[in-house]
């Protein structure tokens, strides 16, 4: 785990402020599993806050395909899950089961 990461952890386990538990994937709708990952809908850099529960092949999935930038343009992850960018993968993701991980490439 890395530094900003570890930290937070450390501060949820301290105060307990802990996300309430998701049921499924904001991306490809298919149940979360032991991992999960949170999200913003907007980036953080470009003055996001809103969160939202991922696989975390989802995740990488997301930000292997677009920018912090090009992810603040798109609007959500309704408008996400309609890219033509994403729709190989969500076709194939959705047949694998929930702690499925496999590497992520970024798209030429």
């Amino acid at each position: 785990m890395g530094g900003r990461v570890k930290r937070k952890a450390a501060l949820i386990a301290a105060t307990g402020a802990e996300k309430p538990a998701a049921e499924t994937c904001a991306l490809c709708r298919r149940p979360l599993g032991a991992r999960i990952e949170w999200h913003h809908v907007v980036p953080r850099s470009e003055g996001g806050r809103e969160t939202v529960p991922l696989h975390p092949i989802c995740h990488r999935a997301i930000h292997a395909t677009w920018s912090n930038t090009e992810l603040a343009r798109i609007g959500g992850m309704a408008a996400l899950r309609m890219e033509p960018a994403l729709g190989g993968f969500l076709r194939w993701i959705v047949r694998r089961p929930p702690d499925f991980h496999a590497p992520t490439r970024p798209r030429d």
